[in-house]
């Protein structure tokens, strides 16, 4: 029996939205609900039209709604509210009062706050820079920021005009921004001039001719200097123009009305995580992330107005869009940029409770890292407002979970959630009607018919297997960037099983509904809950003379994934201390810290299949105890035994 660790009280579950919705789909759609959740998920899954549109209304979308849907067995092409047309920065900017809208708090404890009322006219005036510099409709914007009230602004601004957003955050290297944007060909970039972390000042300014050198789309460049500090000024280049953000400040504001746009209209470009090749570019639609945010936000993390939302992540995370979207519910949003754990292990959740956080959103790891330096807030720090505490990114381990009970507070609904970057939103979520089991994510997201299937693409219960969904949903990705034909989205969702999204998630789905997620199924590494690709190791690795070929696995390893690096070195070369430093380094300056391997390691071969392609999934399999599949189709299965009970993959 799973170990129960909370459960909603009956005032709860009354005042919740989610009660509220049940209300009114009795009245509207006269199918009679009452505080039954798998009832409300089956009828969501089943009468998708019904649903969405209720989706709509219920939370009164700003737009002209069509009753049109093309949902067919192909789910890559369905489609929702065909001809329908929304602003999805009209939708967010839903007040206009001086209650604050977005607070910053910087690890150094700098603090801004920014009213709806400043919102709204710091968009409208980004607007009118826009369009001085000429942005129009479908125009790439790219940010290269740190997680400050700029970036969201500009953000805002980009939607509100209908060009597309990318952003990364500055602890990507310049040729992992460079390799992301270059495939966008972005005419803004938006750079911010430095950012810190755990006390250290990175310069970021500097990198900036190496990526106008390589991006030549770029016509301008929109400098914002760090929240609180002095700003670098640059010295100028050639055929760019070079703006400053406090020139912004001194414009008129846009008087224009926002402009409605096609429901499917493009909102942002998100990137794989680069498994093979360059990461892939997502490009998702602004009405169907805008449905999925408002259904994920009130329906499953019962936001309210005026509540404060806070989720710790950079730019470059899916979870930063998550967050932003949350001013569509009339609730602030809180952002905090740095090292979470800068002089305290406990600076969190001090912040969170000085700024009265309603929802505190963080990853597994993060949990972890409060778990190893014995972190108890639970008498001092008494976190008052809060209500719902998130985590997302990696599994979350059943200590973890009795961890935020035992430690951090014991009324509060822990929503463990999982999606991903493709679908910018979640398939299993929190469930205010439901218990919180230890280690277990308490069912799917509504209108969403997620499902775990064996290899051979049964349905199956209390089994490992993987995580797919079986309908079409809003927030499906509109398209890959330069992918004519869907040929690599096909590829990267649908070619497993056939019309059913498989999303790379090796899961459990138990008899009550309830998920664990175990991890990612495929090649793609997930250290610390955020998800990268091994093509960018390679990409580095690939240029030493002294190493002939790498493969590099996620090793399961304390509650999370660390990142191993295997190498065959070339003739006369040894593996010491002085190239695992070279490589260690040059990885962290091209990539990122993140893709920093825990360990290198030298190996005699590499397994590949018949046809020459290295096989992570089964080195990583090896290597965690797993059962290997399909190794017949291995040329060389006897290397595997290299990988088996290595004595450096047993110690820190």
């Amino acid at each position: 029996m799973p170990k129960k660790l909370w459960e909603p009280s009956k005032a709860l579950i009354k005042n919740s939205n989610l009660y509220s919705y049940e209300k009114f789909i009795s009245k509207y759609y006269k199918y009679n609900i009452s505080r039954n959740y798998k009832k409300l998920l089956k009828w969501s899954v089943k009468n998708p039209k019904d649903f969405w549109n209720s989706i709509w209304k219920y939370f009164q979308v700003i737009g002209i709604k069509t009753n049109k849907f093309k949902l067919t067995k192909d789910l890559i092409n369905s489609k929702f509210f065909v001809n329908s047309k929304l602003n999805f920065t009209e939708n967010l900017l839903v007040k206009n009062s001086n209650q604050k809208a977005i607070t910053f708090v910087s690890e150094n404890g700098y603090r801004e706050q920014k009213s709806w009322k400043e919102l709204n006219i710091d968009v409208k005036k980004i607007i009118t820079f826009y369009k001085k510099i000429s942005i129009s409709e479908n125009d790439r914007i790219a940010a290269y920021t740190p997680n400050q009230i700029e970036t969201v602004q500009c953000f805002l601004s980009a939607s509100a005009i209908g060009s597309i957003w990318s952003s990364c955050s500055p602890d990507f290297g310049v040729p992992g921004v460079i390799e992301r944007f270059s495939q966008i060909k972005p005419k803004l970039l938006i750079i911010t001039d430095k950012y810190y972390y755990n006390g250290k000042e990175i310069n970021i300014i500097e990198r900036l001719p190496k990526i106008l050198k390589k991006i030549k789309s770029i016509k301008s460049v929109l400098i914002l200097n760090y929240p609180g500090k002095k700003l670098r000024k640059l010295k100028k280049i050639k055929n760019i123009k070079i703006y400053y953000f406090a020139e912004i400040k001194k414009l008129e504001i846009s008087t224009n009305k926002l402009k409605k746009f096609d429901f499917d209209h493009e909102l942002a470009i998100l990137y794989s995580s680069g498994t093979t090749g360059k990461p892939k570019c997502i490009c998702h639609r602004s009405g169907g992330v805008l449905l999925q945010h408002l259904k994920e936000h009130q329906l499953h993390c019962n936001i309210k107005p005026n509540d404060n939302v806070f989720y710790f992540t950079t730019c470059g995370w899916m979870m930063w869009n998550w967050l932003v979207t949350a001013l569509a519910s009339k609730a602030s949003i809180l952002l905090f940029d740095g090292f979470p754990m800068h002089k305290s292990p406990e600076l969190l959740l001090k912040i969170a409770n000085r700024e009265k956080v309603t929802l505190f959103g963080i990853s597994a790891k993060y949990i972890d890292q409060l778990i190893k330096q014995d972190v108890n807030v639970k008498e001092k720090i008494k976190l008052k407002s809060l209500k719902t505490i998130c985590s997302t990114g990696s599994p979350l381990s059943n200590d973890g979970f009795e961890f935020v009970y035992k430690n951090i507070k014991k009324n509060v609904h822990l929503a463990s959630i999982s999606g991903g970057t493709d679908i910018v939103s979640c398939f299993v979520n929190g469930n205010i009607y439901s218990a919180v089991n230890s280690g277990e994510i308490q069912d799917n997201g509504l209108g969403m018919d997620t499902a775990v299937f064996s290899e051979k693409g049964k349905s199956i219960l209390n089994k490992k297997g993987e995580l797919v969904c079986r309908n079409a949903f809003p927030s499906m990705p509109l398209k890959f960037w330069n992918d004519p034909g869907k040929v690599k989205y096909k590829k990267a969702y649908f070619s497993k099983f056939k019309n059913i999204w498989h999303h790379g998630d090796y899961a459990e789905r138990k008899n009550n509904g309830s998920y664990i997620i175990y991890g990612r199924s495929d090649a793609t590494l997930n250290p610390g809950g955020v998800r990268l690709g091994t093509a960018e190791i390679y990409s580095v690795v690939e240029k030493f003379k002294e190493v002939k070929e790498s493969i590099v696995v996620g090793q399961s390893w304390d509650n999370d994934i660390r990142i191993i690096l295997f190498v065959v070195l070339s003739k006369k070369n040894k593996l010491d201390e002085k190239l695992i430093s070279k490589l260690k380094t040059t990885i962290r300056y091209e990539a990122s810290p993140r893709h920093v391997p825990a360990k290198i390691i030298a190996v005699s071969d590499i397994p590949r299949t018949k046809n020459g392609k290295i096989v992570e999934v089964a080195v990583k399999n090896v290597i965690d105890g797993n059962k290997i599949n399909n190794i017949e189709a291995l040329s060389n299965p006897s290397a595997l035994n290299e990988y088996k009970n290595l004595i450096e993959l047993k110690s820190q």
